[in-house]
């Protein structure tokens, strides 16, 4: 029985001053350090844009970040340019003890969709190779943290759960954009209410 960490998106652009910083964002660091030892098996993901990705608002004349538009017949929020290949925003946070990643996912490199998910893009076209890396572990249980709560972390739960996968939510290793009030902590009860179980680090033990 294995039960697998993944860390989403735990990046330098997502921590306050970055180039999409989330509140508190760099408070997840911490717990998932302490965390990682305890896992047979840890996965993070790794937003990964070309510079001229169409999510990015400075790619569409007239727009600003976090207006809507649409690409390819899909509604896309338009952000920040952010975690772009090989920049210094698009690694790890720096404090994150990458030694014990087993497993980088990277996820966004098309330049036409966004991929919220570390398994698919926004229009599961393509997916990764998540769960193929998980189906090979043997995962049982996927232990889900990192950024963004009501963004990334919340469609990777999504789709895990879909993949069959059973998803334990770490809450307090999760922080949200919020770009409404309340956003992340709708995410959550919509994860929960999709099956996730939904708990706090301090109850995790060891796991194999």
């Amino acid at each position: 029985m294995t039960d697998t960490l993944l860390m989403v998106d735990i990046q330098n652009d997502f921590l306050p001053g970055g180039a999409l910083g989330v509140a508190d964002g760099d408070a997840v660091v911490p717990v998932a350090n302490r965390l990682m030892p305890l896992f047979p098996a840890v996965v993070a993901s790794q937003d990964w844009h070309p510079a001229d990705h169409l999510s990015f608002a400075e790619q569409h004349a007239g727009f600003k970040p976090f207006e809507v538009t649409e690409v390819d017949g899909l509604e896309q929020i338009l952000w920040p340019a952010h975690c772009v290949q090989g920049s210094p925003g698009a690694s790890f946070a720096s404090a994150l003890n990458v030694a014990h990643i087993d497993y980088v996912v990277r996820k966004g490199e098309n330049r036409r969709i966004d991929s919220y998910s570390a398994f698919y893009d926004n229009d599961h076209r393509h997916e990764t190779d998540l769960s193929d890396i998980l189906r090979r572990l043997g995962t049982d249980r996927l232990y889900v943290m990192g950024l963004a709560t009501d963004v990334c972390v919340k469609f990777t739960v999504m789709d895990a759960l879909a993949e069959g996968f059973p998803v334990t939510l770490i809450v307090d290793g999760t922080r949200g954009v919020n770009m409404r009030e309340g956003d992340a902590e709708a995410a959550i009860q919509a994860m929960r209410a999709a099956g996730a179980e939904c708990v706090d680090s301090t109850a995790l033990g060891a796991h194999g």
